[in-house]
Parts: C-alpha cells; structure tokens; sequence
C-alpha cells in the first residue's frame, strides 16, 4: 500500500468526523437539555438496524463562513438511508449549528438533496429544527433562484409528481421556513416546537400583540385549532417511531416499478483494496487504467469498444451489482496510434473525443448507465490538433453528454481540469452523482500552467503600477500564486462549495458505486434520445 496515499486517505477520515461533531459537544449538551436528540442521533433511530447513511455534501462549507465561526456541514444532514426496507432522502437541519439557521450553502445543499430525490423518485424525509435564514448573509440565502425559496418550489413540484414527501417539526421552524412542511404530504410536530411565519418579539413588535410562541404556533396549537399538523408528538421518540410506521406504509423497494435491480453480493473482479496499490499517490505517474476496472467492476469480461482507435479514452461495457453498464475512462499512460505521433495520457484527441462521442450515443440506445472515471488534463491544442478538428470532436462530446437521457454517475479519480471536466460529465452535465477520490483535483487549468499565466498576469499589474519586481518579489509572488492555486483545487475545497457530492476513500469506491447505482436505476421517464445538430 502507498504509504502517502494511505496518509491522505487518514487525514480525509480525521477530518470527517470532527465534521460530523457539528456544533461541538457543548451544543449537542445544550440540545440534549431541551429534551432533544441532535440530527445525526435522530437519523440513526430512523435507519434500519445495520445500515448507515450513504451522507451527501458532508464537506459542504467547509472552511467557509470563518467570520461567523464557521458552519459543519453546512448545518444541514443529508443522504440516502433505508428505513423500513426503503430507500429514502433524509434531510435533517443540525441545530447544534447555528441553531440550525440556514448559511447560502445549506439552501444549495437543500436543492442538490432535491434535485438526486426527483431524478431518481426517492421519497424525502424532512427532520426540521432551523431558526430560519442567518440572517447576516440574508442577501445570498433569500432572493435568487438556487436560493432559500427554490426549496419550497421543490415541495411543490416534487408533491406535483407524486413523490412521496413527509416532515417531522421536532425543534424550530419558523418564518418562510414554515412552508417547507406544510407543503408535504404528512406531518408531525412535537411538543415544545414552534411552527409560525414570525415569533413572538417580532411580531410584538409589527402588531404589538403579546403572545406566548405556545399560543403562536405550539403542536397543541396547531393540532387542535389551525389543523395545520396531521400528528402531535409528545417527544423525539414517539415522533420517530411514528415516521418509521408511515415510511413502512410507502410502495415497497421490492418488485415492481421504481425497483433497482442492482445486487450488493456479486463479487468484484479484484478486491476494491487493490486500488491502494494500483493507483499512484501522486499525479503525473503513469499508469494503465484498466488495471483499475476490475476493483469497481463485477467479475467477469470488459468488453473494450474500438480498444485500437482514440486509445486515452478507455471505453466499454461491463456489469456493476448485475446491472450493465456502459465505462469511460481517461487512460493515463503514453499510447501509440496506428499513425501519427505518440499520445499522452488523461489527454483528449479527436480521435478519443469522436470514439467518446459514439459509445455514449450507443449507450443511450441502449438505455444503459454510463459511468465516468475521469482523470484528464484537457483537450490537445496545438496547430496539428485545431486543424484536425479538436474544437468539433469536443463539442460533439460535450453535446451528447448534455442531452443523454441515461443515469450518469461520474467518480474523478485524478485530474479534473478545464473542458475535460465537462465532456467527462463534470457537475455542469447532471451527473445522478458526483463522486471523488481524495487525490482528485479539479481546476480550470493545471496548477503549473495556471501559475505561469496567472504570474504573467500580476507582473503586468505591478508594472503598470510603476513598480518592476526583482528576483525576491517573482519568488515570492510564484509561492503566493501556486499556494493559492493548489488550495483551490484540492478536492475538499470543491467538496465545500458542492462540486462534489462525497469524497469516497478508495477502498469503498465499488460500495459507493453499488449505491449510487441502486438509486439512479430506480426511475426511466422514457425521454427519447435526441442531440440536435451535431457538427460532424
């Protein structure tokens, strides 16, 4: 095993779970008093016994909102659980994070849990204990259309297409955040929660009426006179046990539509271990990547598309969980075409883009999965490369990802650098998800390369200032500039802002992938396969 990448893989772990502390133990004391479990011991009582939440944007925030003393995970859990023997979306605010109060991470993280929900027809669970929006960045949390009230527009579209949704108020839920349960199908309040558009000081102060936040909005309040809630609860565990019964009365995983035919006891070619040993620690070593296929994939052939033609862009079709699928993966060592000169690995060329091109296609009339292991550094430029046709062939790439129809599920291993990142299904093209080793990068450019131009960039500045940096000032500048650069694209720092929805340690990756799979073959809408023009 490599020592280094083993280390990074550590540290990913150690880091994890100081995130899962959320607002410290002093906070989760303080919700304890109340009589209150924390989010993730609310989430625990909900699963079956034996499982765990496959977590979602865990790294969400992280290292952002240091002004206001940071915010874990967003202040918001999400996943996919099974409760009852059904695969289900929880959301659940931690209110040991700001009382649970939403940063403008935690509404987008709100919307990706949405958005995986839809595409897939998860049914949704709701655990809500948020005082509402923080209301110093109200201005990046309230106004804009991947803000605060998309989540409500989800609601609403989501009940519009049948897809089960049910909330528990077990804390906090006030101002517009009210409407988040009121517009699910079911929903409980326990006693001591508060449910109302404005609280007792403001709204003394707006109408100067005196009222006690019972009266305003108490689960007898609501239960008895408003007839807004649909079960009173007298605590935690009585409200629990009540969601796990009408979670049990939703249509079964097993048999019939929205079933996953995908199976978690098949045997993969090689023990998910090996990638330990197969994959190197640090970038630029070369290696092949179909030494890599058989720890993700079953046991049994890959069966390599056009193996000869376009060779760094390894394409083909396999069996993940029983499930056929269809691979592409950037290969990451030299190749010799049948003419021309040598190719370099994680590289595009128009011959690799066109083959790209024409398997995705492929798998789309088939109605087949396609997987994404990226590892790239870009396009070839070049004069040979622009004449041949490189900007056409990506653009072909790029336009039948963008229109496939079939569930896509993109795990960057390595590099994820420029319009690579997009013509390998990068965020921007709707992955079902988005996962990522802890050696992933993920960048506009390369780190060299952006530092020279970047370098270039500020000399100009300081010249134009009047100012002609010396040997010590470039040296300097170069370390300020790559330091920069390297921490923007470690994995983490796209993790935080959602670029990835979990940073997989390699040795779980096949589990992940199992997962992942599972969710995204619940659901086909039959949505013909079209590209529209496509320039050829």
């Amino acid at each position: 095993m490599s020592n280094e990448l083993a280390q990074l893989v550590e540290s990913i772990h150690r880091q994890e779970d100081a995130i899962r502390a959320g607002g410290g133990q002093r906070a989760i004391d303080r919700q304890h008093a109340k009589g209150r479990l924390t989010a993730r011991e609310r989430i625990d009582r909900l699963l079956d016994p034996g499982t765990s939440l496959f977590e979602l944007g865990l790294w969400a925030a992280w290292e952002m909102y240091r002004e206001w003393g940071g915010a874990p995970a967003a202040g918001v859990v999400t996943g996919i659980g099974t409760i009852c023997g059904r695969r289900i979306m929880l959301i659940a605010n931690d209110a040991t994070v700001k009382a649970g109060a939403f940063f403008p991470m935690t509404c987008k993280k709100v919307l990706r849990a949405q958005r995986i929900a839809m595409e897939n027809r998860l049914p949704l669970v709701y655990l809500v204990d948020s005082a509402g929006v923080f209301l110093p960045l109200q201005d990046e949390v309230f106004p804009d259309e991947d803000d605060f009230g998309r989540i409500f527009r989800n609601n609403a579209v989501i009940s519009a297409m049948g897809v089960p949704q049910i909330a528990a108020i077990l804390g906090n839920c006030v101002a517009g955040g009210g409407y988040l349960p009121v517009l699910c199908d079911k929903l409980l309040m326990t006693e001591g929660s508060g449910l109302y558009l404005a609280g007792p000081a403001l709204v003394k102060a707006a109408i100067g009426q005196n009222v006690t936040s019972e009266e305003l909005g108490g689960a007898h309040m609501h239960a008895a006179l408003s007839g807004t809630i649909d079960f009173h609860e007298k605590d935690d565990a009585s409200c629990l046990e009540r969601l796990r019964r009408l979670v049990d009365m939703l249509p079964p995983d097993s048999g019939g539509i929205g079933v996953s035919p995908v199976s978690f006891t098949i045997a993969p070619g090689r023990p998910a271990a090996d990638l330990m040993e197969l994959f190197p620690a640090q970038p630029r070593q070369e290696y092949d990547v179909r030494d890599l296929l058989p720890c993700l994939l079953d046991a049994g052939p890959f069966d390599e598309y056009k193996a000869e033609y376009g060779q760094t862009l390894v394409c083909g079709y396999g069996r993940l969980g029983g499930v056929a699928v269809g691979v592409v993966a950037n290969q990451h060592k030299r190749c010799r075409p049948a003419s021309g000169p040598l190719q370099y690995g994680g590289v595009l060329y128009v011959e690799s883009a066109d083959k790209g091109a024409r398997f995705i296609m492929d798998c789309n009339q088939n109605r087949m999965p396609i997987l994404f292991l990226q590892d790239v550094n870009g396009f070839m430029v070049g004069r040979d490369s622009e004449q041949a046709g490189i900007i056409r062939a990506g653009a072909k790439l790029v336009n039948v990802i963008a229109n496939s129809v079939v569930p896509k599920i993109t795990l960057i291993l390595g590099g994820s650098f420029g319009a690579g990142n997009y013509a390998l299904c990068g965020k921007a093209f709707d992955p079902r998800f988005m996962l990522a080793w802890p050696t992933a990068r993920c960048a506009v450019m390369g780190a060299d390369q952006a530092a020279s131009t970047l370098l270039d960039v500020s000399i100009n500045a300081l010249r134009r200032t009047g100012h002609e940096p010396d040997a010590e000032d470039l040296a300097e500048l170069r370390r300020t500039i790559e330091g920069s650069y390297h921490e923007q694209t470690d994995v983490r720092y796209g993790a935080a802002r959602l670029w990835v929805d979990r940073i997989v340690d390699l040795v779980e990756s096949r589990d992940a992938l199992l997962t992942a799979l599972a969710v995204a073959t619940r659901h086909d809408d039959g949505r013909p396969f079209r590209t529209g023009v496509l320039q050829v």
